[in-house]
């Protein structure tokens, strides 16, 4: 069976985005692959910075729309989503809250994004955050993009929470690291996971509190995709993209986004071409928790 002829499954198709800071420049490369190959999803559902990515290709899902995004991922730096400054330390200092406004999420989001709220995106699109208060998952479809994405882009301890309503919200990725059982729900009957994978080659862990914090959740989020995947009804089909492996840096640290989106592009490549959607239900080693 060729690629094409998984591009035209009847059955509804999800692609679905992980959290992994920086990391989700490899989404990237994988969107650029997939897109370049013809394949596409129904819905998207995205977790964290895998909100963002997802947000983006809902609003143009075509290889020209993935090249607008990849354009805007090269000339990220890490100041513009981690505005850490002399001003925000001694707030932090003073109030002994949090470290970093939401300005530069918001910004970016503001900047780029092709519309206002979820519900005019091309495809529908949902971002999942986490109630602070509960642990509970809340899925958004509706309303405002920008303050979807900030909710689930709200790592706890950096940023503040989101009031959202009558909830106060959080990182995606506490309650749903990689949102397989969301885009289930939502009707998807066929899965093509994105994952950002861990810095699995690292020698010593990151420097600095956020740098820490996230390189936690992207091993939370191995782990846990693991478990969500071999829990999911079998008549639900599903995919993995392979993750960069060996992955060295920190998801705080956006100097490598270049080479994460060149890497990601060729190893999605290699894997369309060995027949990776014909591997239903397989967990690429690269994607389960491991080191060197």
């Amino acid at each position: 069976m060729t690629v094409i002829d998984h591009v035209r499954s009847p059955k509804p198709t999800a692609f679905v985005l992980a959290g992994g800071g920086s990391f989700g420049a490899i989404q990237v490369g994988m969107m650029h692959s997939l897109a370049k190959h013809g394949i596409t999803a129904d819905l998207v559902v995205g977790s964290s910075v895998g909100a963002i990515n997802g947000a983006y290709y809902a609003g143009d899902p075509t290889l020209k729309g993935v090249l607008g995004l990849e354009a805007i991922w090269r000339g990220l730096r890490r100041h513009d989503v981690f505005p850490i400054t002399w001003r925000t330390m001694l707030g932090f200092l003073w109030r002994r809250d949090f470290l970093i406004p939401h300005d530069g999420i918001r910004k970016l989001i503001d900047d780029h994004l092709p519309y206002r709220n979820l519900e005019d995106a091309k495809l529908p699109v949902y971002i999942v955050a986490t109630d602070i208060i509960s642990g509970d998952s809340v899925v958004i479809s509706e309303g405002s993009a920008s303050d979807a994405i900030v909710a689930s882009t709200a790592i706890p301890g950096a940023f503040t929470p989101v009031r959202y309503h009558d909830r106060y919200l959080a990182d995606g990725a506490i309650s749903s690291n990689t949102p397989v059982r969301v885009a289930v729900k939502q009707g998807a009957k066929r899965l093509i996971v994105l994952p950002t994978g861990h810095a699995c080659a690292v020698t010593d862990p990151p420097v600095g509190a956020v740098a820490n914090a996230l390189h936690a959740l992207t091993l939370l989020i191995a782990r846990q995709l693991v478990a969500e995947l071999e829990g999911l009804d079998p008549e639900i089909e599903y995919f993995v993209v392979p993750p960069l492996c060996p992955l060295v840096g920190s998801p705080y640290d956006f100097s490598r986004t270049e080479d994460h989106i060149e890497r990601a592009v060729g190893s999605t490549d290699a894997w369309l071409a060995q027949s990776g959607l014909e591997q239903q239900g397989r967990i690429p080693h690269e994607a389960r928790p491991h080191s060197h």
